[in-house]
Parts: C-alpha cells; sequence; structure tokens
C-alpha cells in the first residue's frame, strides 16, 4: 500500500538519517512522562498562577480533552487497528527506549500533548504577549513530543499525526460543548434573572 510505504520511508528518515547524539538525549528526555513531567507542571502552574481561579476552567477542560484523546487512541484505535509498531516489525531501528508490546496507531503520547495545546491556543493566544508565547512554546513542545514517539523508534509519522488530529478534535468539541452549556444553561437564567429584575 502507497501510504503504508510512504510511512515507512519517512521513518526510516525520521529515526536514522537524523540520528545524533544530542538529538538522542533530548529525544529521550520529551518522549519520557519521568523525565520531563515537570514541564506538564510548569504548563499547569502557568494556567492558574496567570489567570487565578478562571485558570481552572482551561485546565480541567484540557483534562477532559486528554481523557478523550488517551480513550479514543488507546482504547479504542490501537486494538481496532492492531498496527505492530516499528520497532518490531521493521529492521535496523534506532530503539532508544524500552517498550512493551503494544499497538503502534495512534499515538497517545501525541494525542494527549496535542489536547494540551489546542486547549491553550483556544483560551491563551489572543491575551498578552505572556500568554501569546506560552501558547507557542506549548505547541512547539506538543510537536516535539509527538516527533520524539518517531526519532525513539515506536511510532510511525502517521501513528504521531493521527494522534495530533485525535486530541486537536477532543480538545476543540470539549471547548465547543463548555461553550454552549454555558451559553444556553448558564448565561440564559442570568440574563432572564437580571431582566426581571430590571423591570
Amino acid at each position: 500500500m502507497l501510504i503504508e510505504q510512504a510511512d515507512r520511508w519517512l521513518f526510516g528518515i525520521l529515526n536514522s538519517r537524523l540520528a545524533n547524539p544530542l538529538l538522542d538525549d533530548l529525544m529521550v528526555f520529551l518522549t519520557s512522562g519521568n523525565l520531563s513531567g515537570h514541564i506538564l507542571a510548569l504548563i499547569i502552574l502557568f494556567m492558574i498562577v496567570q489567570r487565578g481561579r478562571s485558570g481552572l476552567f482551561p485546565l480541567i477542560l484540557a483534562l477532559v480533552a486528554v481523557g478523550l484523546s488517551d480513550y479514543t487512541a488507546s482504547g479504542v484505535l490501537k486494538p481496532l487497528v492492531a498496527r505492530v509498531r516499528p520497532c518490531f516489525v521493521l529492521e535496523h531501528v534506532r530503539l532508544l527506549i524500552d517498550q512493551s508490546r503494544s499497538w503502534s496507531f495512534a499515538s497517545s503520547h501525541a494525542a494527549n500533548m496535542s489536547a494540551v495545546a489546542t486547549t491553550v491556543w483556544i483560551f491563551f493566544r489572543r491575551g498578552p504577549l505572556i500568554e501569546r508565547t506560552f501558547t507557542w512554546i506549548t505547541i512547539a513542545y506538543a510537536i516535539l513530543v509527538a516527533f520524539s514517539r518517531v526519532y525513539v523508534g515506536v511510532h510511525y509519522p502517521g501513528d504521531v499525526l493521527a494522534g495530533m488530529m485525535i486530541g486537536a478534535i477532543w480538545a476543540s468539541i470539549v471547548y465547543l460543548a463548555f461553550s454552549w452549556v454555558m451559553k444556553n444553561f448558564l448565561h440564559r437564567p442570568l440574563a432572564e434573572g437580571g431582566g426581571d429584575g430590571a423591570a
């Protein structure tokens, strides 16, 4: 299949031809939650410190989007598609981390970080300079995490692209659902109550 061949060809480029000792260390750091997890903690801290109590809204929506994205990628698509990871089926793969025998499509790492980055983009992209900077740093971090999954040898490029789409879609759906609930069930009664009082 042409798409499968292209996916394998691109995997070979990103996993082997771009190999560099400095990139090796960086990608292992980014792809390992126990090493780079504090970056997510900093993202959460920024939301709370920058926006105060209102920062809880994007945080909660991001967590909901991450949960839905992770379930879609790992709970639905991985067993449904049953794609074997490249490190277990291709020759000469540079496997830089320990990897259990689990399915490859779609990347839950990419899905989860994309959900976070999309939520941050929705809420912070139009704020002051510090929030706009924070938005682009978060997006860059999500892209690097997705790329790291290919570089360390555990996912095809198609896996991470699908994961990123899943995260972005779920984050958008969660935000739209939240906005609809706010508009139709919270703001409307308040507006109607205010109108009665003014009369």
